[in-house]
Formats: structure tokens, sequence, C-alpha cells
């Protein structure tokens, strides 16, 4: 069903009251016996639905995902409710008031915009997408801040909108675009839309766009939810605090970039700190490395390693019990000798697949102990670093 309309009807709304959580085991069964009172379509429309619903549930939550209306499309593109909410809390910080949210999809920017009190102009040019955002600002009572207009967000008056939201679609028929210019529409055209704005803008990029191709007024910033790099924003039109950050949701924690040159290489000390995505992506392991009072294990590998214990919320700490060469027997054979029964494989500069090696070494529990294993390079070296969480 290309249309949202049978499922809005009150037929359609106890439809999916009904098939809210059906088992995906059970679902021919389940409409079997609905295609006795509805129509087939309907039934198989109301199904799909209730499945894309179960999906948002992890961007979404159970609350808003059981009321609001997706396409496939939607729920994998779509952002997650706890990042577009810090985004809209920046926006607001701004003293912004209205938002032109282009490319809105679903509108799931568009509804933590109007949550956070901003009026929002939400615009898709795909009919179905746009129907699927005015639906979800009805069904969460917003329909007084979001409007939703189906157009080309390339020939849409943005004037009157404090600020200029962008989310350019970066999927096209073989897959993820990773050159920005291929973006729909292309980043050059967002950013000339984001310089408009009188009271800034922000641009959702690839987490991995090249820093060289990030335009020299805009701030970067990479941001992880729960450990997860999510997304990379640029921002305009304000006074940046730094030209690069990294924050980490939920928190929010945010680390500046204060342009620290790269960290010497030292041999490894008794802790192991990997830094989080977002810190990776924004390149600021030196800011991190710098609070540690630590260095790199490797001149190219992003592992810091420190004698002292410093927790820190930008990098998970290890401690280190034992170095080795690489080597499938000596680290099967220790395995064995210390009783492990739970083995975490890591790796940064490493060609070896951790679930192969993790076969090879540990293919049945030795005992109850926990190892961490991390197979990495020590100043050009293959080496097994072993330890567990710092405590």
């Amino acid at each position: 069903m290309n249309d949202l309309a049978p499922l809005l009807t009150p037929e359609g709304r106890a439809l999916l009251d009904e098939v809210r959580d059906t088992d995906p085991a059970h679902e021919l069964a389940v409409a079997t016996r609905l295609r006795r009172e509805h129509p087939a379509e309907l039934v198989s429309a109301a199904l799909g639905q209730a499945r894309l619903r179960q999906r948002a549930v992890a961007k979404f939550g159970a609350e808003d995902a059981r009321r609001m209306f997706f396409t496939p499309n939607g729920v994998e593109q779509s952002t997650r409710a706890s990042v577009a909410a810090y985004r809209a809390g920046r926006f607001k910080e701004r003293g912004v008031t209205s938002v032109a949210d282009l490319c809105c999809g679903i509108g799931g920017d568009a509804i933590a915009l109007a949550r956070a009190g901003i009026r929002v102009l939400a615009v898709d040019r795909d009919p179905l997408t746009a129907a699927a955002a005015r639906a979800n600002a009805d069904a969460l009572g917003l329909t007084e801040l979001i409007e939703v207009r189906e157009a080309d967000v390339t020939e849409v008056e943005t004037a009157g909108y404090d600020a200029v939201f962008v989310d350019p679609a970066r999927r096209g028929g073989r897959g993820r675009i990773f050159d920005p210019e291929a973006y729909s529409p292309p980043l050059s055209w967002a950013v000339e839309a984001a310089r408009t704005a009188s009271r800034g803008a922000a641009l959702k990029v690839a987490p991995g766009i090249p820093h060289e191709a990030v335009p020299a007024d805009a701030e970067a910033e990479w941001i992880s939810d729960g450990g997860d790099v999510k997304e990379a924003v640029l921002w305009f039109g304000a006074r940046q605090a730094a030209p690069v950050r990294a924050t980490l949701l939920p928190g929010p924690r945010t680390l500046l970039s204060r342009g620290l040159p790269d960290p010497g290489v030292r041999p490894p000390g008794r802790y192991l700190y990997e830094p989080d995505g977002a810190v990776i992506r924004a390149h600021l392991v030196a800011e991190v490395a710098e609070q540690l009072d630590g260095g790199l294990l490797d001149a190219t590998i992003a592992y810091i390693t420190a004698d002292e214990h410093r927790p820190t919320p930008y990098a998970t700490a290890y401690e280190i019990t034992d170095r080795l060469p690489f080597g499938v027997k000596k680290l099967k054979a220790l395995l064995r000798e210390r009783r492990v029964g739970t083995l975490t494989v890591k790796k940064r500069g490493s060609a070896v697949e951790p679930e192969e090696l993790r076969r090879k070494v540990l293919p049945k529990p030795h005992g109850t102990a926990s190892v961490t294993v991390f197979l990495t390079r020590v100043d050009g070296a293959p080496t097994m670093l072993l330890g567990h969480p710092a405590r």
C-alpha cells in the first residue's frame, strides 16, 4: 500500500491497535483471520506498519513508536529521538523560535523541535513520506507547531524562519552515498541555504565526512549515543566555541577541539583507553590523551596508553595484564591457563577478524574468567594486549 490514508480511518486505526503486538512468527495466521472481516490490502498494510513500529521503538521509544506512522526508509534513516532532542536544544539555546526542516523524512527532527517549543516548516518531496510526517504531527498532538509541505526543498522560501535544518538523502539505489556532492540535495546547495538563515543552521551529514570537506565557516560536531556514532552536524551562523566538537549522549558531554598536536608514541602503560567513536571521528584523541597524561601505542592507531586510571566520559579504560606478540597458539594456551570462559576481542590496526579468532582460541569455555584482548600494533609491531575493564 503506497497510501497511508486507509490506515488513518477508524477501521484502519482499530486494526493497527489489534495487530500492534503481533509476533512476526504468527503473522500468517493473524492475517488469515483478519482478512475474513477486513480488506486484504488493509490487513497487509496494518501488519507492515506494526512491523515498522516495532523496529522504530529503538529510535523513538515505545510510547511514541506505537502511535507514529513509518515508511521502511523512514525507520532506517530517521534521527534517533535522543539525538534530535539534543539538536533541538542547541537551536533553542541560540534563541531560535522557528525552523525550516528541509528533507524532513517522517518528521523525527520536526517532532523534537516542536517539543522544544519551536515552530517548524517540515518539507519533503516524497508524497508518502510527507504524509507520514503529517500523520505523526497529528498523532503526537503537534499540528499547531508543525506545518508539513510536500515540495522540492530547493524551491521552498525559508526567509520567514529563524533557522534552517537540512538532512540531505545519503542513500541511493546502490546504497550509501559517500560523496557529499552526490547527496540529494548536494552539500554545496545545503551550505548556501544554511548561510542565509538569520539565526544559524544545521546540516546533518554522514559521520565519515572528510574533515577537508567541512566549510571553513562551519562548526563540525560528531555525536554518539550510548557509544555508537550516529551522525555529524555542520553548524552555521553563530559564534562557535570551537571549530570541532564531539558530543556524547546521554549527557550530553561535549569535548571541544583545542588544536593540539598528535600525541606522542610511548610504551604500553598499565592502562589502555579506547576513545569514544565520536572523539575519534572528530580527531580529538589528542585532547583526551592530554587529560589522561597518556600517549599512543602506535602513531596511526587511536588507542591511548597511560600509567594511571583517570575516569573520563570520553574513553573506556582497561587495565592491561599481559602483552604478547600476536600468535594464536600463545593466546589459546594462556586462555586455557587462566580458565577463561568469556572472551571479548577488540581490534585496531589488525586484519584478523574477531569472530574467527574467538572460534580458534576459545572453542569452548575453560571456566568463568573474563578477558578482553586487543589486537593492535605497538610502535608498528603486531601485538596482543590482554586485560579487563578498569574498576
